[in-house]
């Protein structure tokens, strides 16, 4: 029996019931090819088909299962797990967005951005995924005298520990970035992987021993990176880039590109930079491998963290045409990203940070769309403006500039404090020398600081291409400073293809040290400040204009039922199928009772016409600590290609049998609470189901068993 055989037999195929003892009802969601029947969850739904007095019986006990639930009639087959061979690599970890490319004949790319490392799946899986040893814990041991710290810039180079440093933090940045796989569909309609001309890998450490593979820099940042002055540390590349990581959602192009978003650079990189767009020391962010933090990977090679955090553009049918950043799209954590084309209009792109109190940016082109499926368009990434959204309770907002003439206007403490909440102003520190943030915790304090500084021009020095670049660099903190509305981590945009409008996923609305979603825009069902459960936003965009507006609303609400949400928590990735029905897949963190009722990450189906419209219904639910990511489809809408991501992120191997009970309090349909029995298997075998084999990443494709459309 083949490997891939052997997991579709273990860890694949179509529904059971979650091992619950749910009963599974046919519902009216839309289908071409028959009934669709959801996957069950472990919470009482409003569309279940079933009684209070059911709920109570079905849903007292259940059991949760380490397998990728499908619903009955539908199987899911392994395409590509982490550790494959690929090109002159392999097969990344944490595999997230994917965006498929049709070649015709049966013939199709698949592009997969590589996200992350998680260490205890990852370190305890290395060996067996690849081949390769990994000395995990010698350099574990070796940090031990260190409390797991170095800061690798500065051991000699024939420092023994340097070249251990080096090593397991280069397998992890190579671990990460942007694969393209070649797919055939045969003629049962299955797509199977096949090695081909157009496989590629681009690393995290792509170009560190070929500057040829270097990737490029477009737009102002370059002028930045090209000064030979600076306040900072310089990397010695001038406006080239070694390698791309925290790669996580994505899109595509109407000309056949993909766009692929770096995230959480600032884990691995220094994140806060000078008030010239320079980067401050790798120093600043040591590296760390104590066996529960991993993080300063770019330590070990010097890389300058301005140049991460950007939007990275691939030809997928082009295998040697180096990635681009473009520096117009701006530099935070991006986590989205939704071009619209038309002719005649200028390119618009869409993007946002996922961050408490992050933001969400528009990108207007200076040129304008001919013919959009013309590859020319891409120069059209390389000029034009970035703008951030000011949302208004009344369902009104603007785009803001992010300009040099653009005035200072930055929210005050007193807005939340409105609210009864402490959340202090985050903008660029007063002292111009300094990088980074200063928190200014009053009015006053806000007040003081706009008397030395009137727009962004005052706050980011240099000539007129080095200074839009280093506000660029800057962007998030620039645009706290002009008053853009601090967000509820927006982790997807999707354009509506029947409405033209555009879809935002924004995950959960709380705070952290960096700052806080504004609750004038963002709380629950009941006006809660905190909603830890997500909602999708509609916004209706009205023209291109600079300082154009648009209007919002919100179009789903996360939350159980009994709390005036639909049933699924945290919206991740989104996708909008031909008829208008929107997919979207969850990213619910583990540890919190609030958030663990919802059981295991899942994928859900919004229909958009008929009884069930705006009615959600689960497709699927994800293996043991897992979260599914990126959902695409094939030209035909026939297969969802879907990524399983960091399954057993938080206990790694699952050994035979090992799981816990779990007492959790849910409510029937009439309002009536009880509790739930629940046992959660601990750590993940997927998708082998061999207990004791450590868990993979890996991307799967979902299609009806006899054929037909997905819905």
């Amino acid at each position: 029996m083949q490997r891939r055989d052997l997991f579709a037999l273990f860890g694949l195929g179509g529904s059971a019931a979650l091992a619950s003892g749910l009963p599974l009802k046919a519902l009216p969601v839309p289908s071409a090819s028959g009934p669709f029947t959801p996957v069950p969850v472990p919470l009482p739904l409003p569309g279940d088909g079933q009684s209070a007095t059911e709920q109570q019986r079905t849903q007292r006990r259940v059991s949760l299962v380490d397998r990728l639930v499908v619903p009955l009639g539908y199987r899911a087959d392994l395409l590509a797990a982490w550790g494959e061979p690929l090109a002159d690599g392999h097969f990344g970890f944490n595999n997230d967005h994917l965006s498929f490319t049709d070649l015709g004949e049966d013939r199709a790319l698949l592009t997969v951005n590589f996200e992350y490392i998680s260490p205890k799946p990852w370190s305890e899986g290395y060996a067996d995924a690849t081949g390769e040893s990994l000395p995990w814990l010698e350099l574990i041991e070796a940090l031990r005298s260190f409390d797991g710290v170095v800061d690798v810039t500065a051991l000699r180079a024939d420092d023994p520990l340097r070249q251990l440093a080096r090593t397991v933090a280069g397998a992890a940045l190579r671990d990460q970035g942007i694969g393209v796989i070649e797919l055939r569909r045969e003629p049962s309609g299955q797509w199977r992987r096949r090695s081909g001309s157009f496989d590629r890998r681009v690393s995290g450490l792509e170009g560190l021993d070929d500057p040829a593979r270097r990737l490029r820099v477009s737009g102002p940042a370059a002028a930045v990176f090209r000064s030979p002055q600076r306040l900072g540390y310089d990397d010695g590349l001038q406006d080239r880039v070694i390698g791309t990581f925290a790669n996580c959602a994505g899109g595509e192009t109407p000309w056949g590109t993909v766009l692929s978003a770096e995230e959480n650079v600032q884990s691995q990189v220094v994140e806060a930079v000078h008030a010239d767009g320079s980067s401050p020391a790798p120093a600043v962010l040591p590296l760390r491998c104590d066996g529960r933090k991993f993080d300063g990977l770019g330590n070990a090679f010097g890389l300058a963290g301005n140049k991460y955090g950007w939007m990275v553009e691939i030809d997928p049918r082009q295998p040697q045409r180096p990635a681009v950043k473009h520096s117009w799209l701006g530099r935070y954590r991006h986590e989205a990203v939704a071009v619209q084309a038309r002719a005649t209009e200028p390119l618009l792109v869409y993007s946002g940070c996922d961050r408490h109190g992050g933001h969400l940016y528009r990108f207007v082109s200076e040129g304008r769309i001919t013919d959009p499926s013309d590859p020319a368009n891409s120069a059209l990434l390389e000029a034009g403006r970035l703008e951030v959204a000011r949302f208004e309770p009344d369902g009104s907002g603007r785009w803001i500039p992010l300009d040099p003439a653009t005035p200072l206007n930055p929210q005050r403490p007193s807005h939340y404090e409105g609210f009864g909440l402490k959340q202090p102003t985050l903008v660029p520190h007063s002292d111009r020398s300094q990088p980074g943030a200063e928190a200014l915790a009053s009015d006053q304090a806000v007040e003081t600081y706009l008397q030395r500084y009137g727009t962004l021009a005052d706050l980011y020095p240099g000539r007129s291409e080095e200074r839009l670049g280093a506000i660029l660099i800057d962007a998030h903190l620039a645009a706290n400073a002009v008053g853009a509305t601090a967000a509820a981590r927006p982790e997807d945009t999707v354009i509506d293809p029947s409405s033209g409008d555009l879809l935002v996923a924004f995950t959960a609305g709380g705070s952290d040290a960096g700052g806080s979603a504004d609750p004038a825009i963002f709380h629950g069902p009941g006006g809660e400040n905190r909603w830890p459960h997500g909602w999708i936003m509609r916004l209706q965009d009205q023209g291109f204009a600079e300082a154009g507006r648009f209007r919002w609303r919100m179009l789903a609400t996360g939350g159980a039922p009994w709390q005036g949400g639909l049933g699924f928590s945290s919206p991740d990735n989104l996708a909008v199928d031909r008829t208008g029905n929107v997919w979207l897949v969850t990213d619910r963190g583990g540890g919190k009772p609030e958030l663990d009722l919802f059981g295991n990450n899942s994928c859900w189906v919004l229909p958009s016409q008929g009884a069930a419209a705006g009615k959600p219904f689960c497709f699927a639910t994800g293996p043991m600590e897992c979260e599914l990511t990126g959902p695409c489809f094939d030209a035909p809408e026939a297969t969802l290609f879907l990524s399983v991501q960091h399954p057993g992120e938080s206990n790694g191997t699952r050994s035979s049998g090992a799981g816990e009970w779990q007492a959790i309090r849910l409510r029937d349909r009439d309002g009536q609470e009880f509790e739930q029995l629940r046992w959660v298997p601990l750590g993940s075998n997927w998708p082998s189901g061999v207990p004791g084999r450590s868990p993979r990443p890996a991307v799967v494709a979902i299609r009806r068993s006899g054929g037909g459309p997905l819905l």
